[in-house]
């Protein structure tokens, strides 16, 4: 592989921004300088920011299931999501999955899920994406099969993160039935008797199933050491009971009281990048921003629109009193890599891989210009 060499760059280093030149060499990053030493590609004065880390993405299911009753072919369906998500600075990707069939589903969840995880693994293989892909295993404690389909794909290399996830009615995401209501009727058009019977049927699967999946996912997680994460934690209950599991990641907090908890309990805590670029939740939860002002922000996730991550990444810094573009950069590079035990990639740094993006602003919004994922361009 051949050398790279940068020049006239805003280098957003993980605590400052350095104006000069980088080279890469095999893939990684072989030197930076301040002014311009080294003579090459001209940035013009752009930034370079390491490529971005995404966490927790549901995107690829839009494109692989785009309307009812239509399911797109896989591979055409990952190659249009890695090549959206890879123009939008992000070269590591965890792609969420479902593990645990959906009562409300009119179709064989277990068997689209095992095609969506044969078709990353197989398209990594024929190096058909632009992006690093990786599968986190979202995984709904509350029904019947959850442990049964996690101890399906735990043990294939791809998968490395894995979120315990309850979305019982009245707790969590929607931690008052109202919320509840608003959202799934809207979604789905039940009547109030439709939803009263849905609901009871769900709150009986918890009772059933959660805990029990809990603790064989838990169990089987360590010992195959993925990285846990909990998700939408409402209560410092919650918050201890992701500690007694040895979690490392808390996804989505709903609450204030979760956020410190977690912050307390030493947990890297992710929230989403639309949460910051919207202002607020999509389900009336805790403010993105809000946190970030107060210390209790980590690592953020595009959840649903990719782009969201580099646009919440700019955006932070005009909107956080004291916050820098480092720090900003930080919560969707260096720290979502950490926190996944991706310790080669995540910053602008001698001997990390030479995963980077080179992004200019305008009229308030980051462009992406280029992108490369270990010194080959890949946008």
């Amino acid at each position: 592989m051949s050398a790279l060499n940068f020049q006239n760059a805003r280098i957003v280093l993980a605590d400052e921004v350095l104006e000069g030149s980088l080279s890469t060499d095999n893939g990684l990053i072989a030197a930076l300088d301040a002014g311009n030493g080294t003579i090459g590609e001209d940035f013009e004065g752009d930034y370079l920011v390491p490529g971005l880390v995404e966490l927790h993405t549901d995107h690829l299911e839009n494109h692989y299931h785009p309307r009812p009753k239509v399911f797109w072919n896989a591979t055409a369906a990952l190659q249009a999501h890695d090549a959206q998500v890879a123009s939008s600075g992000i070269t590591t990707v965890f792609d969420a999955v479902r593990i645990g069939s959906d009562a409300d589903a009119s179709y064989n969840l277990g068997e689209h899920v095992e095609i969506l995880v044969d078709t990353i693994r197989a398209a990594k293989a024929d190096d058909r994406l632009r992006a690093d892909h990786f599968i986190h295993l979202r995984c709904e404690l509350a029904t019947a099969d959850a442990l049964e389909h996690f101890e399906t794909y735990c043990d294939l290399d791809v998968v490395q993160l894995a979120s315990l996830m309850d979305h019982t009615p009245g707790q969590r995401q929607f931690v008052t039935m109202d919320l509840y209501y608003a959202y799934y009727q809207g979604k789905t058009g039940r009547s109030d008797e439709e939803m009263k019977r849905f609901i009871a049927a769900r709150i009986a699967d918890q009772q059933e199933f959660s805990e029990a999946n809990r603790r064989g996912i838990v169990s089987r997680g360590h010992a195959n050491g993925l990285t846990l994460a909990s998700h939408d934690d409402a209560t410092q209950e919650h918050v201890d009971e992701a500690m007694r599991d040895g979690v490392r990641i808390a996804e989505f907090p709903t609450t204030r009281e979760a956020a410190e908890g977690a912050r307390n309990a030493g947990l890297s805590i992710l929230m989403g990048a639309p949460n910051v670029v919207r202002g607020k939740s999509h389900s009336g939860n805790i403010s993105a921003t809000e946190l970030a002002r107060d210390g209790l922000l980590d690592v953020l996730s595009s959840d649903y629109v990719p782009f969201s991550l580099m646009h919440a990444a700019f955006e932070l810094p005009q909107r956080v009193e004291g916050m820098e573009l480092p720090q900003a950069i930080n919560m969707v590079s260096k720290n979502p890599a950490n926190a996944a035990g991706l310790t080669d990639r995540g910053e602008i740094a001698i001997g990390k891989r030479a995963d980077f993006a080179r992004v200019t602003m305008r009229g308030g919004v980051p462009i992406v210009r280029s992108v490369w994922r270990q010194g080959k361009r890949i946008i």
